[in-house]
């Protein structure tokens, strides 16, 4: 009521009009805003205006997809919202919060793991893809079923790769096939295409429908029209064989896509097709990543000959340029991770055992992380923290800023992915050998030891520990179900389901 009588707000010695001084106060930050609302009364309306503090709250990031009619009062919204951020940050510093294991238990080896948003997609040795979907609770494990052939009766063939994004699964098969779900239609694959050879390389954008493979000298991208029938808008012969292949994500029109075939770095384009974006003879590239506008990957030169360290090459996909050299290091990158990363700044592990954090603006290394026994398989970074995962099987969690590590978890496998965000880590331990010593002809033989399959763990920091979130997986029972061996033990007194 006071407020909508306010017509002039005083200024010191002159009166401004309530939207002339809600404009100046516009570019006041909390603390000011604080401040200037001990002066006056009117000057305490002024800086509690609702338009101030929703504007404070967006530029943070807290509750973008919100209007500003959905919260009474935004300053007490932005206060939550950084004491919610505040405890994350002291839960995944002090690792408080629950840990699961996302076990397939017959006797099947763990092939290829991804993840996206919390959803979890493995593929097994038995041929079999299964889902988890760790956002809820209840882990269910879903089979993603195959498109089944007349000569289809006997094992089916291994899993080579998986990919999930927030709408499409794919997975890619020994003998060749490669098979497309969708997440919101169910179990049965909506599209199936098949390759002569066997798959090197499988690629799905981060944000699209757009599907791409190397088989052989091939490479090949799918996608769907607009009515939704799968078509064929590239296919790319290469002059050898493809290691690492990505696709652009946020591209307009016919997708693009980055492959590296051992010292060959080529941008594929519908319309210029086998584009080459960078070649050195005799210098491999060991390992790439894709963002929207830029391509970054780890060359060999080996230094030990020509006296030229190891680096990253940063290329620009519009201008087709190098835009700076980063890494001076005497042994391979084995992984970089650039579209997750923050603006401007790049992470990458070696097999020389560091994980770098390089400033891509002054080509600077913002520190190094002196992290595992082997080389570094897998790593990612947000503003404050690295996830790393190593050959030896060791995930670590460092603090960047600080430079100092402040948990880690062992697992017998080398870790291949790693996936975070503000209250989740997913990491997966993937063997190197398909078919361990016991095992028998058959891949269902469930005397394989646990042992030799590998693991995925799933990490909740949720804020409150009360949470059904963070109810141990062994105490997750119906009380409905026989106790035997499957671990899922009936509890005496069923307290979360009164």
């Amino acid at each position: 009521h006071f407020q909508n009588e306010i017509n002039e707000v005083p200024f010191f010695d002159v009166q401004l009009p309530y939207e002339l001084a809600l404009k100046i106060f516009r570019y006041l930050g909390k603390a000011e805003l604080g401040r200037c609302a001990q002066v006056s009364r009117t000057w305490k309306i002024l800086a509690e205006d609702e338009v101030l503090w929703y504007r404070l709250c967006q530029e943070e990031g807290f509750l973008l997809d919100k209007s500003i009619s959905d919260h009474s009062c935004w300053k007490l919204a932005l206060k939550n919202c950084r004491a919610r951020e505040h405890t994350l940050k002291t839960n995944w510093k002090n690792r408080v919060g629950a840990v699961s294991q996302l076990r397939y238990e017959p006797g099947r080896v763990l092939c290829d793991v991804h993840s996206c948003d919390g959803v979890v997609m493995a593929g097994y040795t038995s041929g079999e893809v299964r889902l988890w979907d760790t956002r809820t609770w209840d882990y269910t494990a879903p089979i993603l079923e195959a498109v089944q052939g007349p000569g289809d009766a006997g094992a089916r063939p291994h899993v080579s790769f998986v990919r999930i994004n927030s709408s499409l699964a794919v997975a890619a098969y020994e003998d060749g096939t490669v098979s497309v779900w969708s997440l919101m239609l169910g179990r049965e694959p909506i599209h199936h295409f098949q390759h002569n050879q066997r798959i090197q390389a499988l690629a799905l954008a981060p944000e699209g429908t757009a599907v791409a493979t190397a088989s052989g000298f091939q490479v090949k991208v799918e996608s769907p029209d607009d009515k939704g029938f799968w078509q064929t808008p590239g296919t790319f012969e290469i002059q050898k064989l493809v290691n690492f292949l990505n696709l652009v994500p946020d591209v307009t029109g016919s997708p693009v896509a980055v492959a590296a075939a051992e010292d060959i770095v080529y941008l594929l384009k519908a319309e210029d097709p086998g584009k080459i974006l960078h070649s050195v003879y005799g210098q491999p590239v060991t390992c790439l990543d894709v963002s929207a506008h830029e391509a970054a990957f780890g060359i060999k030169t080996f230094g030990w000959l020509l006296n030229e360290p190891n680096q990253i090459l940063l290329y620009n996909l519009e201008t087709n340029q190098c835009l700076t050299k980063v890494g001076n290091s005497m042994g391979d990158f084995s992984c970089v991770n650039l579209h997750a990363s923050p603006p401007s700044m790049l992470v990458a592990g070696n097999k020389d055992r560091r994980v770098r954090v390089f400033d891509l603006r002054s080509g600077e290394s913002v520190c190094s992380l002196y992290s595992h026994q082997l080389g570094v398989s897998a790593v990612q970074m947000d503003d404050w923290k690295i996830v790393s995962g190593g050959e030896e099987g060791l995930v670590c969690v460092w603090d960047q800023r600080m430079g100092t590590k402040l948990w880690e978890m062992h697992a017998r496998h080398p870790v291949r992915h790693v996936w975070f965000n503000s209250h989740s880590l997913i990491t997966a331990n993937i063997p190197e050998e398909k078919n361990p010593r016991g095992s028998s002809i058959t891949d269902d033989d469930p005397a394989v030891h646990r042992k030799y399959r590998g693991i995925i763990y799933s990490y909740e920091f949720s804020v409150d520990q009360l949470a059904v979130e963070s109810v141990l997986p062994i105490c997750r029972s119906s009380y409905d179900e026989v106790t035997g061996y499957n671990y899922n033990i009936g509890l005496a007194v069923p307290y979360d389901s009164i």
